[in-house]
């Protein structure tokens, strides 16, 4: 299925970077806000009954493409550790917890916000990081120079 990307797709007062979504009609989505001047996954979701197709994949590595060549170093996200379609699954897709005391002041009022709406009492939630290496501008971004 096709990918689209909107930047600045909803002005809700937020640091939205981009909204990525796959298929037509779409059946899934990855939101990404710019959080500690990073690249930051707020939500990744595909319908249930179009899971296990690599649809999450596919949106996840769009997301971490289109964050390098914006010229973001790094994307994070927050978690659960332990549920296999969360922490498992972006371990494998290269990204590692982050330790708390790397966290910025963004992260840290993301996580007590989510503390605060009771998702910490649902399962153990990590910050997790993939570094990026991001195109500069003006330098190309493909090897034949385009």
């Amino acid at each position: 299925m096709p990918l689209s990307a909107g930047t600045n797709v909803a002005d809700r007062g937020e640091p939205q970077l981009a909204a990525l979504v796959v298929g037509r009609p779409p059946v899934g989505f990855v939101w990404l806000e710019l959080v500690c001047g990073q690249a930051h996954v707020e939500e990744l979701a595909v319908r249930m009954h179009h899971g296990r197709r690599g649809l999450g994949r596919t949106l996840l590595e769009a997301a971490c493409a289109w964050a390098e060549a914006a010229g973001y170093s790094s994307i994070t996200l927050c978690t659960f550790r332990d549920i296999p379609w969360n922490g498992p699954f972006y371990r494998s897709a290269g990204f590692v917890e982050l330790e708390r005391g790397d966290w910025c002041d963004e992260l840290v009022q993301i996580r007590a916000a989510e503390r605060a709406n009771g998702l910490d009492d649902l399962g153990e939630r990590v910050v997790m990081v993939r570094r990026l290496a991001p195109a500069h501008r003006g330098e190309s971004t493909t090897s034949d120079g385009r």
